[in-house]
């Protein structure tokens, strides 16, 4: 069954519920980006296998947790509790069953709070943008997504910061990938948890700094 990696900066408040949340079979993998909370810990008491990200930044996390994952299907997915573990097979049976390459979940909101209306916007204008760069009939860069190690690594992604989720996305789609979306929930995230991506303006604006700079690339 899949590896599912787990970009982590700071959520102990969160890791306790996502990791109790995994579907049977899969296996957590924590890359903790430096955080001072405990989470590493927590992870490691849930039996996650932890790996210890010096560089900084999501890019660097999540494909840390790539390399050190050894199943041939990977998923990713926020480690806040913003997004249901339960949900991940939505995302890796097309890939498990050879019908797609990479499969994105669409963040479906279950409460208006779950998604801020400055990354609301900014997430419609990356959406825009992503389609004129790609051709993809895509919506959203859910951070819930699963494609085969291997084709991952061979993309040769460079990104180690926000961009790193688009670089996936516009590579994938340049070596021909068939490339899926699928609805799944979107919900607050874990109280005392604050995502380091939308949960404020400046957040956003950095993010859509990184997106862009990847887009021109």
């Amino acid at each position: 069954m899949p590896d599912v990696v787990f970009p982590c900066l700071d959520e102990a408040g969160a890791l306790p519920w996502v990791l109790t949340r995994l579907p049977a079979g899969y296996r957590a993998i924590v890359a903790d980006n430096g955080s001072t909370d405990g989470s590493a810990q927590i992870a490691a008491d849930h039996g996650a296998l932890v790996v210890h990200v010096p560089q900084r930044g999501f890019g660097a996390a999540a494909h840390a947790g790539l390399e050190a994952a050894t199943d041939e299907v990977v998923c990713f997915c926020d480690a806040d509790a913003s997004m249901d573990p339960g949900d991940l097979p939505l995302v890796a049976d097309p890939v498990l069953a050879g019908t797609a390459d990479l499969v994105l979940g669409r963040r479906r909101p279950s409460h208006r709070s779950a998604w801020p209306p400055h990354a609301r916007v900014a997430n419609t204008a990356l959406g825009v943008l992503m389609r004129r760069r790609t051709g993809l009939s895509l919506h959203d860069l859910g951070p819930m997504r699963a494609a085969r190690r291997e084709a991952l690594l061979g993309l040769g992604i460079t990104d180690r910061r926000f961009g790193y989720p688009l670089e996936m996305v516009t590579r994938a789609s340049d070596a021909g990938w068939r490339v899926r979306e699928v609805d799944v929930d979107y919900h607050p995230r874990a109280e005392g948890t604050r995502s380091k991506v939308t949960g404020t303006v400046r957040g956003t604006v950095r993010t859509v700094r990184d997106m862009r700079r990847v887009l021109a690339r």
